[in-house]
């Protein structure tokens, strides 16, 4: 628990609990959610937000389980400074619940002072993790609200699905193609504070959007397909922002750091890097469409060569860490085999 909730950053310990409750059970509900709902998509996603709910709950009463039955144990090893004599270890387990909410019903006591200042220290101690606890959901919900909210926004200006290409269509159709260096600074600031939350508190991770095509998985590719597209194929030299070209390259620099680190964590940093995730046609429909919109390219060819190095360095990490978590497919990002050859709708 210390390490899980009191510890603000990443502990890939063997120590940690809650990474082992966690990859555990969500190797099963996917699964589950595939046996259950395999003709409903809308409700196996449904399902599969239920999880992070039920984790977290799990994960706290885990907690309370650990820490009663330990001091249950070490009750038991004193159990001779107990009244009544004779106590089982199912007994000391009930005297360490009953010390560690403050229940007190009084059929057991201590009768030495190292026995009452333990109680007195299991008590404490419930004490301190009930606080500990509320913070932590209240720190956690504050979190994905946060989160969210982007999120949102995101999805409003990056068309549906939302993707880096689509991104750069909304705001060349609505007149605003300048605003594309504040998205990418305001999606720097986002980008550290899920770095710094979620690494810290992988509970974070599991948590789903409760809209339809989005998550934060997928808010951060299209964050980063549109930095990579604006680095290698738009013309700098006809940016109508001269801010763009170097904001997107931190927002680039700063994406990879979060994928690289959360493929650390979760073990994916071994399966390399190389592949661009897309095919040629692909990139050049994209250019077509940004051409049709009014902007200006440079080589076609030399501009794939370079959207291939960039994209090749965070891809591989990126689909994993999708398809992990089972995020709906986006337009370049995830399961894309019922969309990969179709034009995604631009708004």
């Amino acid at each position: 628990m210390f390490q899980g909730v009191v510890v603000p950053r990443a502990e890939n310990t063997t120590l940690r609990v809650s990474r082992y409750l966690l990859r555990g059970l969500w190797r099963i509900w996917p699964r589950l959610a595939d046996v259950l709902f395999s003709r409903d998509a809308d409700k196996r996603e449904d399902f599969l937000g239920t999880f992070a709910p039920f984790e977290l709950v799990l994960l706290l009463a885990l907690w309370m389980t650990m820490l009663v039955n330990g001091w249950g144990i070490f009750f038991y090893g004193i159990r001779s400074q107990l009244h009544p004599s004779a106590l089982t270890l199912t007994d000391t387990i009930y005297y360490a619940g009953s010390s560690l909410f403050t229940i007190g019903y009084g059929d057991i006591v201590p009768h030495t002072t190292l026995a009452r200042f333990m109680s007195i220290v299991s008590a404490a101690s419930g004490l301190g993790v009930v606080a500990v606890v509320i913070s932590f959901l209240f720190s956690l919900f504050a979190s994905f609200q946060q989160r969210e909210r982007f999120v949102v926004a995101v999805g409003a200006r990056a068309g549906v699905p939302p993707s880096g290409l689509g991104l750069l269509m909304v705001h060349a159709n609505a007149g605003i193609r300048s605003d594309v260096a504040q998205v990418f600074r305001s999606g720097q600031e986002w980008t550290a504070a899920v770095m710094e939350s979620h690494l810290a508190y992988p509970a974070l991770v599991m948590f789903r959007s409760s809209h339809d095509y989005e998550s934060w998985v997928g808010t951060l590719g299209t964050l980063m397909d549109a930095a990579a597209i604006v680095m290698s194929t738009l013309d700098p030299a006809h940016l109508e922002n001269p801010q763009s070209l170097g904001q997107a390259r931190i927002m680039y620099d700063l994406g990879r750091h979060l994928v690289r680190d959360f493929a650390s964590y979760f073990g994916f940093a071994d399966e390399g890097e190389g592949e661009v995730g897309i095919e040629r046609y692909e990139f050049d429909a994209a250019c077509d469409h940004l051409r049709e919109a009014g902007f200006s390219l440079r080589e076609q060819d030399t501009a794939w060569q370079e959207f291939s190095r960039l994209r090749s360095a965070y891809c591989v990490h990126l689909n994993r860490l999708a398809h992990w978590l089972q995020i709906p497919p986006l337009q370049w990002i995830g399961d894309r085999s019922l969309i990969a050859r179709q034009e995604a709708h631009i708004v």
